[in-house]
């Protein structure tokens, strides 16, 4: 459209679209970050036994935080202690609809202070404000509300059974989503009547230790929830916790085997969410605007820091070439930039550690004949990003096709029939997600069926609900957090009987 001085209409979209596209950095202010935390313990914030802390870094500009204490196989010790307390005098026998006051209480509190929340988590985490904002904080709180709901309901979850808490549970998260997966985990825990030792990660604690002062506040008893912020040791001393009756974790698949190993020598319960290397397929009869923006939201949410990720483009050779123009056209408008900014797309890598990991998997493709496209938006002069990232002529058999980057890196591959499709969809040891793109419905159901993973997405990527259960096959880990599977995961089950 031709504007001119006297189009007043085109004049103001003119500037509401300038607007949009303007600086616009939500306030540091928001959140008070002190110098330093402690472990949350027995509804009480206490030192490290020892004494020990680490530091936590921003990612937007690789500054120092704040100390963390660092906890250790004693404050393991201590933690669980507090948590069998409160399992056998307060939580394992308050009626359901009393612990379901506690949650509706935090998921409340949560929404009043959602912007303190997402300003911290993207501060800790270096993802975009505008998703811990429209994403992860209103997710998180949803699934406080969604398993409230369920604690007076425990007895019609499971037809034909009847349950009763586990005990102890030991949950362990990871450094992606460090708000949404403790609520993914503590909210179906708490409602079953467990309480629960946290182990956050140690690059993002700061989110977990805000929403256990939440619990707090909404009156959680002492001991239901308990926090021991540090590294792999400190993971490795609650797994392996003779008083802990279930481990749950997120995170790699190499730890999560490890986990399994300590676990299986004592029989303790345990369900792992793993890797991935989630394929989407594109057939030549999709909507390919919307696969572009499926494809883009797929790979490069949360600068690719997804284990359901899409990581793995399979499209059909009849529109490879048009396809793989407009995501090389579409990545340019992606905004690489500070996280706090409201319009940036893609923030900061997490630490410096996963950007090397990066870097080695994209020149490692390139030494080996792969094609390389990358955005050539400027990068901040600070901190730790790295730009959105095609790969293509792949065989499949590269290392940037077969293991986990879990970063803004697509790697494309093209088939030409269904049956071809399937089968590099599944060339993979994961089986946490795919997507599937095609106007045809009996195409997506006959995929469906055949694709190896824990959850299929049909002309979407990266959907959730708290009330669908979610998890993965093989080594993407095996039992469901979410819906009523995932309450299942929480209960010691017996039958009913007359």
């Amino acid at each position: 459209m031709t504007t001119t001085p006297h189009d007043d209409t085109a004049t103001a979209n003119l500037a509401r679209t300038f607007a949009d596209y303007a600086p616009s950095i939500e306030g540091r202010d928001i959140v008070a970050i002190r110098p330093r935390y402690g472990l949350m313990i027995d509804g009480e914030e206490r030192d490290a036994r020892d004494g020990a802390v680490f530091s936590t870094i921003e990612p937007a500009n690789g500054e120092h935080i704040a100390e963390v204490a660092e906890g250790a196989a004693a404050d393991v010790d201590d933690a669980v202690a507090a948590a069998r307390r409160a399992y056998e005098t307060v939580w394992r026998d308050m009626p359901g609809r009393t612990r379901a006051k506690y949650l509706f209480r935090m998921a409340r509190l949560l929404q009043d202070r959602s912007r303190e929340f997402a300003v911290l988590e993207t501060i800790d985490g270096g993802k975009p404000i505008r998703e811990s904002r429209d994403v992860d904080v209103p997710l998180a709180a949803a699934h406080l509300f969604y398993h409230a709901g369920w604690a007076d309901k425990l007895e019609y979850a499971v037809p034909g059974m009847t349950g009763r808490p586990i005990g102890v549970v030991g949950q362990i998260t990871p450094w992606n989503f460090p708000l949404l997966m403790v609520a993914w985990k503590i909210a179906p825990a708490l409602a079953c009547g467990n309480t629960v030792v946290l182990k956050p990660a140690e690059t993002t604690p700061l989110t977990a230790l805000l929403l256990a002062e939440l619990a707090a506040e909404a009156g959680l008893p002492p001991g239901v929830l308990n926090v021991v912020t540090g590294a792999g040791a400190t993971g490795a001393a609650l797994a392996a916790h003779p008083g802990v009756d279930k481990v749950a974790f997120t995170g790699s698949t190499e730890v999560g085997k490890a986990i399994r190993r300590a676990t299986a020598e004592r029989g303790t319960r345990l369900t792992l969410e793993l890797g991935g290397k989630g394929a989407h397929v594109v057939f030549d009869d999709a909507a390919l605007d919307q696969a572009v923006e499926g494809i883009v939201d797929g790979i490069f949410f949360n600068q690719g820091h997804v284990c359901c990720a899409g990581s793995r483009l399979l499209v059909q050779e009849g529109i490879a070439d048009e396809l793989l123009d407009r995501l090389r056209r579409r990545i340019e408008l992606l905004r690489v930039g500070d996280p706090l900014d409201k319009n940036t797309d893609v923030g900061a890598i997490n630490s410096h550690a996963q950007l090397e990991r990066i870097r080695g998997f994209v020149d490692e493709a390139r030494d080996d004949g792969a094609q390389v496209h990358q955005s050539t938006r400027a990068l901040p002069g600070k901190g730790f990003y790295f730009p959105p990232t095609i790969v293509t002529g792949l065989g499949g058999s590269e290392a940037i096709c077969r293991e986990e980057v879990f970063g803004p890196v697509l790697a494309v591959q093209t088939f030409r029939t269904e049956a071809e499709a399937v089968a590099r969809a599944n060339a993979t040891r994961y089986g946490l997600s795919a997507g599937v793109w095609t106007e045809k419905g009996s195409r997506i159901l006959w995929m469906s069926q055949r694709l190896r993973a824990g959850v299929v997405w049909a002309n979407s990527f990266n959907r959730f609900d708290p009330a669908s259960p979610f998890g993965g096959l093989r080594e993407s880990g095996f039992g469901r957090e979410g819906g009523r599977q995932g309450l299942q995961e929480y209960l010691t089950l017996s039958p009913v009987t007359a």
